[in-house]
C-alpha cells in the first residue's frame, strides 16, 4: 500500500523567491502579480512532481513571537517589505482559500514552527513529507520521510534534502545543523552566534564535537587562543542562539486530515475569476474542471511555461537583399528600432531595423546600407513606410518618425505602438520597457546576447500587440489610443524636429546679467553676516543664520540646521538677510539651470529640440525633457527674462500662442454639473471675482483685488484636492477663516461637493477614476489604512478626472490644428505645447488664417456643458507672445 504524502508550502519564502526571481508585472489595474503567479507555479510543479494527498500552506504572522520577546534584536535590520510585495499576500491566501489549501498562521509563532510542527504530526501518521522552501533553517527538519526541497536560483533549480543526503554532503545530521547555526549565527536573522567562529569552523568543530554542549565542554581542546576566548567569553551566547535557531515541533494547532484532504470548499469559478482578474491566462488550463478531468493547454499563442525559445533571424546588409525582402511586405509588419548617437537631435540616425515578417525577423543594417547607397536606400524605406497600405506594429515608435522626418520620409499606416497601450492599461508604471512586457504578459524568458534579446523583442512584438489590443477593448479604451494617442505621436515628433529657435547671443548677454546680480547679492549677504562664507554651503549658512545671527532655529537635520524654502519663509520677516538669500537662490538656479543649461542643448541648426512623451505621467498630461521647455519659469520677473530668448525661426514669422482661459475649472463645471459654475462660465463671467462674490456675499463691483485673490486660491485649491490647513497658509489666513470660504464655495456650488463626494466613493470601489476620454488611473493610495496616505490618494481621485479631462483635451485640439495647417500647406507649424497652452511658429503672411483656425479648432474640440475660451497673442520672443 503506497503511503500518503502531505506537501507543505512556505508561503512567506517561496513569495519573497517569487517576487525577486519574477519581473515587477501588474495587471491592468496596476495590482503587482509577479509573486503570486511564481508561487502558483512551484505549487503546481510541486504538486505534479510529488501528486500529494494532502497540501497546506504555512505564513508568518506580524505579530511578534516567541523569539522577539526573548530576544528584542531577532531580524532586527531586515529590509522592510518592499509595498509591491506585500500587496500580493491577502490575494495569494484568496487563492488558496479557493483551491481548499489549509492556510496555517499563528499569532506568535514563525511559520518555520508551523512547518515543523505539521511535518512531526505527519510523520507520526506514517505519512510522507514535502517541505517546499527557499529557506535553509528548514534542513533540521529533513528525516529519512520528511523531505526539504530548498528553491535556489530564481525559481527553476530545487534540491531535496532528506536525513542521509545532509549527512553526506554536509557531514552533520539535520539536528547538528541547528548546532552549527549556534556556532556561527545568522546575519539574516539577527542570531549573534560567537564571533570569529564562521562557517566552515562551526561545521568543523560540530563534526568533530557533535553538539555545542560538547563544544563548550571541550574548549580547552580546541587549538586557537582568540577562539578559545570567545566561546569562553560567548558561551551562554551560543546556547541561546542554538535555542533561537531551533524551530518548534509542538506548536498547540489543530489538525483535522480529513479537512486538509477535502475537496469541497475547491471553488473552479472562484479560482477561474480570480485569474481572469489577475490576467493569468496561461494558468487556467492547469486546473481541474468542475467534472474533475484535467482540461487540455488552449492554443491560446501563449505558452505556460517561462520559457525561452530560440527565434530564426537573417541579417540584411546589402542594398540588393534589403529589395528582396521588402518586396515580401504587403499587408501588416511589426518592427524596432535601434539609433545611433542620439545625443542631440542633428546626430541621431538609424543603426539597424528589425522586421518580424511572417515566423522570422529580419536585422536591416540601415546605417551600413545608407552609406552605400543613400538614394536608393531612402528610396526603398519609403515605399514601405510611406505605404498607408501596409499596416505597422511597433514598439515605440516616436523617434522612428523623428529619424524618418530627416531622411524626408513621412510614416504612414502605424496601427498600433505597443509601449503606448500599455501606458494606457497601466499608466503608473515606471516605464514600459518591451523585454520587461513580454516576461509579463507572454511568460516568455528574454535571454541570451544583446542582438539575439532584441531579436526575440522583435518576434514577440506580434504577441504583446494581441494581448494589449484585446485589452483595450476590454477597458474601452478604443477612441482614445486610436483617435488621441496613436496620431499625436505624429505631431509629438513633428515639434521635436521642428524644434525651438534660441537667441544665443541674448542668452549669452542674460547670463552677464544674471552674474552681476549674484555678485550684488553676495556682497549684501556678507555685510548683513559681516563676513565672507559660501552661501551655497548649508552647513555655513545655518551657522551664520542660527549661531551667529541668532535667528529662531525651525527644522534641524541630522548634519544640523535646516535652510531649505520652507525654513528661509518663515524667517523672511525676522531679518532682511533672508530675503536676500532666496532672491539669491532663485537667480543661481536660474543661471545654472536655464542660461548654462540651454546653452549645451542648443543645436547644430541654432534650435532646442526637446523631447516630447506621452508614457509619462498618470494624468495624461505630456511631459518635456532634454530640456524640459514646459518647466522655463514665469512665476518670478527674472525667471521670465529666459522667455525672451526664445524666438521665431526667422523674420518673416513671429510666434503665436493660443491658451485655455480655466479649462481645469470649466472641466470641473461640465463633470459636476453645477448650474451656478456652469452658469458663470457661459455669461463669460471673471470666475474669481464671481466666486468671491458669492463666498463673501458681496455685489461683484465691491469685490477687492485681495477677494479675488483668495477665491482665485479657493476655485483651483477645490479642483487639487486643498483642505482649510493648506488654504490657510496659502492665502495667510487662520484655519476656520479658510474652512469657513471653503464651506461658502459648496453652499454656493453644491453639486461640485457631491461630484467630490461621489468620485471619492467611485474610486474606493473601483480602485480607479476616469476622464470624459476614458483615461483611466488606478489609485491604489485610497485604499491604505494610513489616513495621510488615503487622503493623498482622495485628493489624486477628485484632481484626476479634471487634470486628465483637460489632458484629453489639449491633445485633441492639438491633432485639429496639426491636421488643419497641414491640409492647407501652410508653412506655420506647432513647435510646442505646454499643459493648456500651445506655441506656433506662424508665418505674418498666414497670421489670421492661423488665428481663425486655432481658435475654431481649440475652441470647438469637444463639446462641454460650458464654452472653452482660448487666449492668443503674438510676439517676436516667448515673453512678449505669452
Amino acid at each position: 500500500m503506497n503511503r500518503k504524502r502531505l506537501l507543505i508550502l512556505d508561503g512567506h519564502s517561496l513569495m519573497y523567491r517569487a517576487f525577486f526571481a519574477l519581473p515587477q508585472f501588474t495587471n491592468s489595474e496596476g495590482i503587482h502579480t509577479n509573486a503570486i503567479y511564481g508561487f502558483v507555479k512551484m505549487l503546481l510543479k510541486m504538486k505534479e512532481e510529488i501528486n500529494p494527498d494532502y497540501i497546506v500552506t504555512a505564513f508568518d504572522k506580524k505579530a511578534p513571537t516567541f523569539r522577539h520577546k526573548e530576544f528584542e534584536e531577532y531580524k532586527a535590520g531586515r529590509e522592510k517589505m518592499p509595498s509591491e510585495l506585500n500587496e500580493q499576500f491577502p490575494i495569494v491566501k484568496e487563492l488558496l482559500e479557493k483551491l481548499a489549501i489549509n492556510i496555517f498562521e499563528i499569532d506568535g509563532f514563525e511559520a518555520d514552527d508551523l512547518i515543523g510542527t505539521l511535518s512531526v504530526f505527519a510523520e507520526e501518521k506514517d505519512i510522507e513529507v514535502y517541505i517546499v522552501t527557499g529557506d535553509k533553517d528548514a534542513l533540521q527538519l529533513a528525516t529519512d520521510n520528511v523531505k526539504v526541497v530548498i528553491n535556489k536560483k530564481g525559481m527553476s533549480e530545487k534540491e531535496i534534502y532528506d536525513k542521509n543526503r545532509m549527512i553526506e554532503e554536509q557531514g552533520v545530521t539535520p539536528k547538528q545543523f541547528i548546532d552549527v547555526k549556534g556556532l556561527m549565527g545568522d546575519k539574516s536573522d539577527n542570531i549573534p552566534g560567537v564571533p570569529g567562529i564562521g562557517v566552515k569552523t562551526a561545521y568543523k568543530l560540530i563534526k568533530e564535537y557533535g553538539s555545542v554542549e560538547n563544544v563548550l565542554q571541550n574548549i580547552d581542546n580546541i587549538s586557537g587562543k582568540k577562539m578559545k576566548e570567545n566561546l569562553k567569553e560567548y558561551s551562554e551566547q551560543a546556547i541561546f542562539s542554538k535555542k533561537l535557531a531551533t524551530i518548534m515541533t509542538d506548536v498547540p494547532i489543530d489538525i483535522d486530515l480529513d479537512e486538509i484532504k477535502s475537496k469541497e470548499a475547491y471553488d473552479i469559478d472562484g479560482v477561474k475569476q480570480l485569474f481572469e482578474k489577475l490576467q493569468f491566462k496561461s494558468l487556467l488550463d492547469k486546473f481541474k474542471d468542475e467534472s474533475g478531468e484535467e482540461q487540455q493547454d488552449s492554443d491560446n499563442g501563449v505558452e505556460e511555461e517561462i520559457e525561452d525559445i530560440k527565434v530564426d533571424f537573417e541579417n540584411i546588409k546589402t542594398l540588393e537583399e534589403l529589395s528582396n525582402l521588402l518586396e515580401d511586405i504587403h499587408e501588416k509588419i511589426y518592427f524596432k528600432f535601434e539609433f545611433l548617437d542620439q545625443s542631440t537631435y542633428s546626430k541621431v540616425r538609424f543603426d539597424k531595423i528589425y522586421i518580424r515578417l511572417n515566423e522570422k525577423v529580419y536585422i536591416v543594417y540601415v546605417d551600413e546600407i545608407y552609406n552605400e547607397n543613400r538614394d536608393e536606400t531612402v528610396e526603398l524605406l519609403s515605399k514601405i513606410f510611406q505605404d498607408e497600405t501596409i499596416e505597422k506594429v511597433c514598439h515605440d515608435v516616436k523617434m522612428a518618425y523623428v529619424v524618418l522626418n530627416k531622411y524626408n520620409i513621412q510614416v504612414k499606416g502605424i496601427k498600433f505602438d505597443t509601449k503606448i497601450a500599455a501606458y494606457l492599461i497601466q499608466p503608473a508604471s515606471k516605464d514600459y520597457i518591451l523585454k520587461e512586457m513580454i516576461e509579463a504578459k507572454l511568460k516568455k524568458s528574454i535571454t541570451g546576447d544583446e542582438e539575439e534579446i532584441k531579436v526575440k523583442e522583435t518576434y514577440y512584438i506580434k504577441s504583446i500587440y494581441e494581448e494589449l489590443e484585446k485589452e483595450i477593448k476590454n477597458l474601452h479604451m478604443e477612441e482614445l489610443l486610436y483617435e488621441i494617442e496613436l496620431p499625436l505621436v505624429e505631431i509629438l515628433a513633428s515639434m521635436e524636429c521642428k524644434g525651438f529657435k534660441v537667441d544665443r547671443d541674448k542668452l549669452v548677454e542674460l547670463g552677464k546679467k544674471f552674474k552681476i546680480e549674484i555678485e550684488s547679492l553676495e556682497k549684501e549677504i556678507y555685510e548683513f553676516a559681516d563676513e565672507e562664507f559660501n552661501i551655497k554651503s548649508p552647513k555655513q549658512l545655518g551657522k551664520i543664520l542660527f549661531e551667529k545671527l541668532d535667528l529662531p532655529v525651525i527644522k534641524k537635520t541630522k548634519t544640523g540646521y535646516s535652510t531649505n524654502a520652507e525654513v528661509l519663509e518663515k524667517l523672511e520677516d525676522k531679518h532682511p538677510i533672508i530675503s536676500k538669500i532666496i532672491e539669491y537662490r532663485q537667480i543661481t538656479k536660474l543661471n545654472s539651470t536655464y542660461v548654462e543649461g540651454l546653452k549645451n542643448v542648443i543645436d547644430e541648426d541654432g534650435k532646442i529640440h526637446s523631447s516630447f512623451n506621452q508614457t509619462v505621467t498618470t494624468t495624461g498630461r505630456l511631459s518635456s525633457t532634454e530640456p524640459n521647455l514646459q518647466n522655463i519659469p514665469i512665476k518670478y520677473e527674472m525667471g521670465r527674462e529666459i522667455r525672451k530668448v526664445f524666438v521665431p525661426n526667422n523674420e518673416k514669422s513671429l510666434l503665436f500662442s493660443a491658451d485655455y482661459s480655466q479649462i481645469e475649472l470649466r472641466v470641473l463645471a461640465h463633470i459636476a454639473d453645477d448650474e451656478n459654475l456652469i452658469d458663470a462660465f457661459k455669461h463669460h463671467s471673471d470666475i474669481h471675482t464671481k466666486t468671491a462674490s458669492e463666498v463673501f456675499k458681496v455685489p461683484m463691483e465691491e469685490v477687492t483685488s485681495l477677494m479675488r485673490s483668495n477665491a482665485k486660491a479657493v476655485n483651483f485649491g477645490i479642483v487639487y484636492g486643498i483642505g482649510a490647513f493648506s488654504l490657510a497658509k496659502d492665502i495667510k489666513v487662520s484655519r476656520k477663516e479658510a474652512k469657513q470660504y471653503i464651506d461658502a464655495y459648496f453652499e454656493r456650488y453644491p453639486k461640485v461637493k457631491e461630484f467630490i463626494n461621489n468620485i471619492i466613493n467611485k474610486a474606493e470601489k473601483d480602485g480607479f477614476v476616469t476622464t470624459i476620454m476614458n483615461r483611466r488611473r488606478f489609485i491604489s493610495e485610497i485604499q491604505s489604512k494610513n489616513k495621510i496616505i488615503k487622503s493623498l490618494g482622495e485628493r489624486l481621485a477628485m484632481n484626476t478626472p479634471i487634470q486628465g479631462s483637460a489632458a484629453d483635451i489639449i491633445k485633441l485640439a492639438m491633432i485639429n490644428v496639426y491636421k488643419e495647417l497641414k491640409n492647407r500647406n501652410l508653412k506655420t507649424t506647432l513647435i510646442l505645447q505646454v499643459h493648456d497652452e500651445l506655441i506656433l511658429n506662424v508665418y505674418e503672411d498666414e497670421l489670421e488664417e492661423v488665428k481663425n483656425i486655432v481658435k475654431d479648432k481649440m475652441e470647438n474640440v469637444i463639446e462641454l456643458s460650458v464654452p472653452l475660451d482660448v487666449d492668443m497673442n503674438t510676439g517676436q520672443n516667448w515673453y512678449e507672445a505669452k
